[in-house]
């Protein structure tokens, strides 16, 4: 086997079914992130995600790569991303509060 498909290989594992790689990032699937240059120098300017889980894929100490919706202005999701960022430097604009269960008629 190659060097290079060894590495593509270890690189990328499946994501993690118990969320340590969330916590260890201290981000949960209900936040919105706002992701701007400070977090990755690959945002020229900031975006708004819906996170959906953060991946436990090996990467350098403090960066994170994470799966995520990219939402417009309205709030709506018009794309699915994958993204590597330092999560400490990422603002969290909202946890959302649970909604409640509605009333079954």
């Amino acid at each position: 086997m190659s060097p290079r498909r060894l590495l593509l290989e270890t690189e990328r594992r499946e994501p993690d079914p118990e969320g340590v790689a969330s916590e260890e990032a201290g981000m949960k699937a209900v936040d919105l992130p706002r992701i701007d240059r400070a977090a990755s120098v690959q945002f020229k300017a900031p975006i708004t995600v819906r996170l959906i889980r953060v991946l436990d894929w090996i990467t350098y100490d403090g960066w994170a790569w994470i799966d995520c919706y990219q939402l417009n202005n309205k709030g709506d999701a018009i794309a699915r991303r994958e993204l590597y960022l330092m999560p400490e430097r990422v603002q969290v604009l909202s946890r959302p509060s649970p909604r409640p269960a509605a009333a079954k008629r």
